[in-house]
């Protein structure tokens, strides 16, 4: 990129790729970099965003790259397979840097089939960068996820029962079985029960759950974050219970 350029795009096409690609318009005061080139305002990019950002900004670079060798419009060699295969490495390496870091937390807690619909659905939005686009769907994954615990200790609810009302429920109970062991566990779950009942407000008002405006991005990272954490810690705490069941179930079916 020595010459300004980057790749064939001329200032519109590049700025049009960014749209599309990742919903980014490069040519913000933000990335403007250097001498506000094509090849700077690229690396105005990479000193602005963060790794995964980058990953997924250069898997799209090398998809539209790959697709012009295809089409025989850039000449190809062996060396540059090599570096083609070596940077789809780096992209990967980039993107691990997952903005939501529990993000493998958000997993179905039940065999029901659209609850594994529902959890892929959002790790592809994350996967996509558009975590704004998945907050009514992390709110209905998170009802399921809760409704089950509840299930699970026998704690009655109805349909009609908000989400932070199943989750004071739950906690009151495992609270009273002696499964929560510091006060301060203790206080960080019941303060999740106010959190939760605001996520009602961005669920109804701030998502594609209605006719909405949006939340913008950086709170919607903050919210799946904060989600998805609360959710590992609680699966911390269930999954002994399950594996202990399992076992228990297995001696039940031995033929002695």
């Amino acid at each position: 990129m020595s010459s300004g350029y980057v790749l064939d795009f001329s200032d519109r096409t590049f700025q049009e790729f960014f749209a599309d690609a990742i919903k980014v318009d490069i040519y913000d005061e933000k990335y403007n970099h250097g001498s506000g080139s094509k090849a700077n305002r690229l690396r105005g990019y990479w000193l602005a965003e963060s790794n995964y950002n980058i990953g997924m900004l250069l898997e799209k670079l090398l998809e539209y790259w790959m697709h012009k060798v295809q089409m025989q419009e850039i000449d190809y060699d062996r060396t540059d397979e090599l570096l083609y295969e070596e940077c789809l490495k780096i992209v990967q390496n980039l993107k691990s840097e997952n903005p939501v870091e529990n993000l493998d937390a958000l997993t179905p807690n039940s065999d029901e089939k659209d609850f594994s619909v529902l959890a892929e659905a959002i790790r592809q939005s994350i996967e996509k960068n558009e975590p704004e686009q998945a907050l009514d769907r992390l709110h209905t994954f998170t009802i399921k996820y809760i409704r089950q615990l509840n299930d699970n200790h026998g704690i009655e609810y109805n349909k009609e029962t908000p989400l932070h009302s199943l989750f004071g429920g739950y906690i009151k109970e495992i609270d009273k079985k002696g499964i929560i062991e510091s006060d301060m566990t203790r206080r960080i779950l019941k303060s999740s029960i106010s959190v939760l009942e605001a996520f009602n407000d961005v669920r109804n008002n701030k998502s594609f759950a209605h006719d909405n405006p949006v939340l913008n991005y950086n709170e919607s990272i903050l919210i799946f974050n904060d989600i998805s954490n609360v959710i590992r810690f609680l699966e911390t705490i269930e999954k002994p219970k399950i594996e202990e069941k399992e076992v228990e179930e297995n001696w039940d079916d031995l033929p002695f």
